[in-house]
């Protein structure tokens, strides 16, 4: 609806030749002003309403297709195959050795999987098919994926120092202890960040760190990020003295603005799949993970939006957890970077700043050519993704 007002009002700009133009788009401009000339202005306004409520009709048979899709993921609680082996507040570490082809046998060793707060872990595990984790434990390793869980009363005054240091630390040692010796630790996302920062706070007990698709420099991409971030900014504080915590809406609506176009363009394109394919059932089990969002606490939601997209404190050397410089030129493990090329979330050029800030004797990078969901679940995910870890990790 927004694009067709939009595009309603700049639609006689347009004919009088007066609208700006982005260079990249200036000749294509001047094509279809040459190719509309030949009509009445009426009939180009009344073709612009028709495609516009198309798309729009498009758009909300799409959205009801996957509100009565029959495709459910059970319930946490009724999940019986993946057994909880560490739990604490609203964390869990779920352990998917549990269901490698020899159970009690993992010649990989422990690795430990840490995703995003503001997101469930099960992107790693969103079905069969499209699991990271099940692909681990399926080379020989004993996959355990942390799970942040909704922020509870334990979480309710938590700051990243306290999932850091406290949570994610504990669980880590207690990991390698099981393992008998330090782990590797794959973080996905934000949880790059966590698990970078756990592995400067505690280095003997990495093996290895892989950032997935990881933020580092927030302005490095331009400052699109750092002004949604910063236009909203002024209304944190307000918002979190009524709420606990940061709501999921909110979370999901700046992620939204990053790219406004895509909802529509996707809902669209499931409203022509045909319902019991695989690309349906894909499709929902991805959207159902996107709308389990997670709310953040207040202090994690002011260290986060403020210190980091505002402020980019990680990059310019200003980030301490629990007292200590966040540092990644101090990190002692070998670390793979590996940095989507069509990534929209976190920018390559954002992650590629973490990757420069690491040991050079010690870094290596991969770019596979996905987004930056796409990298951990799309139907290319396990070639351009998944073996590129395996196959580093073994090394």
């Amino acid at each position: 609806m927004t694009s067709w007002l939009s595009s309603r009002a700049a639609l006689p700009i347009f004919l009088k030749q007066l609208l700006p133009w982005n260079p990249e788009l200036k000749e294509q401009a001047e094509s279809l002003l040459k190719e509309i000339e030949a009509f009445h202005p009426d009939d180009v306004a009344q073709a612009l309403d028709r495609v516009a409520f198309e798309r729009h009709a498009g758009f909300h048979d799409g959205v009801r297709a996957y509100q009565n899709h029959p495709h459910r993921r059970p319930r946490d609680d009724a999940r019986k195959d993946i057994p909880i082996i560490w739990e604490e507040g609203s964390t869990k570490v779920y352990d998917f050795g549990a269901i490698a082809p020899d159970k009690d046998h993992h010649p990989g060793g422990i690795v430990l999987l840490v995703p995003s707060l503001v997101n469930r872990g099960y992107i790693l595990d969103l079905n069969e098919k499209r699991s990271f984790a099940r692909y681990l434990a399926k080379c020989g390793y004993r996959p355990l994926l942390v799970e942040w869980g909704y922020p509870g009363p334990d979480e309710a005054n938590f700051g990243l120092d306290d999932y850091i240091a406290g949570r994610l630390v504990t669980v880590l040692q207690d990991v390698a202890d099981m393992n008998g010796g330090p782990v590797p630790v794959v973080g996905y996302c934000m949880g790059g960040v966590l698990a970078l920062a756990a592995t400067l706070l505690d280095p003997a007990q990495v093996s290895k760190l892989v950032l997935l698709a990881t933020p580092w420099d927030f302005m490095a991409a331009g400052p699109t990020q750092s002004r949604i971030a910063a236009a909203f900014a002024p209304s944190l504080p307000h918002m979190l003295a009524i709420h606990d915590t940061l709501p999921v809406d909110v979370l999901q609506s700046l992620f939204a603005s990053l790219d406004p176009f895509m909802i529509g363009e996707k809902f669209r394109r499931f409203q022509s799949m045909a319902t019991n394919s695989a690309k349906a059932h894909d499709f929902v089990a991805l959207e159902d993970w996107l709308n389990d969002g997670v709310p953040l606490p207040r202090r994690v939601a002011v260290d986060c939006l403020i210190g980091w997209y505002v402020e980019n404190k990680p990059a310019k050397g200003e980030w301490q957890i629990d007292g200590i410089d966040i540092t990644p030129s101090d990190l002692s493990c070998p670390v793979l970077a590996v940095i989507p090329e069509n990534d929209r979330i976190v920018p390559p050029e954002s992650a590629q700043a973490l990757f420069d800030a690491c040991p050079e004797e010690l870094r290596s990078e991969h770019h596979p050519s996905a987004g930056h969901i796409g990298m951990m679940v799309g139907s290319r995910a396990e070639k351009s993704t998944w073996v590129p870890v395996v196959e580093w990790l073994g090394k």
